[in-house]
């Protein structure tokens, strides 16, 4: 696994050299350094689009068992910064976070419960959000050999996350359970391994659907927020665009980045994908290019911090701090009174 990690980031590396020498490295700092301010923007964008991702996933779990905001807000940071820099194919970030929440009295079976359904919840939304920037595609655009391709690949991702529901049944837990064991091993994942009591958590999520439509709501809001990155940074490079173009660009560059999962931080790929999407658009490769950087600068401005955060939780648990006495054991003692 740790070969094949490997090699999918050496090849996203000469993917991304290749997209940066063919769009002209000067043209390209050119437009990174007319970003100015916007890289800024677009971090604080970053930031509240988080915090409401952690606000919709809490809104996930069954009324009087939720963790209080700001916890949920901090753990999804981390769960962010995780699956943006480290090679954790864009999940491990929410295994560990479902661990995480257990330090604050979370029964473990819920938090795993809860992690599985917000990504099955962001993986929905996504599809929606694709399918709408696919949409105004071809209002702006018309209809083109491209939008063939992109709707057959957005069909496939459907037949995916329909997939993902259905391993969400009873047939699924176990393979749930042994992908968090692997990437977060640990005593404290023994109080996930209770299979039926993970679908029962999981039944009462699903059976809450205020809730469930709530979670739905802030995650499509957040995606179409998102757009602002778009839209701000073009606008500061000299290329303004309509609101509705950054939509087109922001869904489907994510949907490609989404596809290729594999590679660490869809080095190469994103870059590729922008410059193919604005092009539709008129837009030069160059600040295409400087579009993914400053998402990567904010990736990093986000990421780095939020590991520092996560390491933070940990060493408080190791030393016997406060948190320490929050573990699942504590949560799952509580569910049983």
């Amino acid at each position: 696994m740790k070969r094949l990690t490997i090699l999918a980031a050496l090849a996203g590396l000469v993917l991304f050299t290749l997209v940066v020498a063919f769009s002209g490295a000067g043209e390209v700092l050119d437009a990174v350094r007319s970003a100015g301010w916007a890289t800024l923007i677009v971090v604080l964008i970053r930031a509240a689009a988080i915090a409401a991702d952690g606000i919709g996933w809490n809104l996930l779990f069954p009324p009087g068992r939720r963790l209080d905001t700001h916890v949920a807000i901090l753990l999804r940071w981390v769960r962010e910064g995780i699956n943006q820099l480290l090679p954790v194919a864009a999940v491990g970030g929410d295994f560990i976070g479902a661990r995480l929440a257990t330090f604050w009295r979370c029964e473990g079976a819920m938090a795993w419960a809860s992690v599985i359904a917000d990504i099955a919840v962001q993986a929905g939304t996504q599809l929606l959000f694709a399918v709408l920037g696919l949409g105004l595609l071809v209002w702006l655009v018309g209809d083109s050999e491209i939008v063939h391709y992109l709707a057959g690949g957005l069909g496939l991702a459907a037949l995916g996350i329909v997939g993902f529901f259905l391993l969400q049944r009873r047939g699924g837990a176990r393979l749930f359970l042994a992908i968090g064991q692997k990437l977060a091993a640990g005593r404290e994942w023994a109080a996930l391994a209770a299979v039926e009591r993970f679908y029962e958590r999981l039944r009462e999520i699903y059976a809450n659907p205020r809730g469930v439509t709530a979670s739905v709501a802030v995650h499509s809001a957040v995606w179409i927020f998102g757009s602002l990155e778009v839209w701000v940074a073009f606008h500061f490079m000299g290329h303004p665009i309509s609101f509705a173009e950054a939509i087109v660009i922001e869904s489907l560059s994510q949907a490609v980045r989404g596809a290729a999962f594999a590679i660490p931080g869809g080095l190469g790929v994103q870059e590729g994908g922008f410059v193919a999407i604005c092009a539709l658009f008129g837009i030069p490769a160059g600040p295409a290019v400087a579009l993914s950087l400053v998402k990567r600068v904010s990736d990093l401005a986000i990421g780095l911090p939020a590991l520092v955060a996560w390491q933070w939780i940990e060493g408080r648990r190791a030393l016997g701090g406060p948190s320490s006495a929050l573990g699942a054991e504590g949560g799952l003692a509580e569910s049983r009174r």
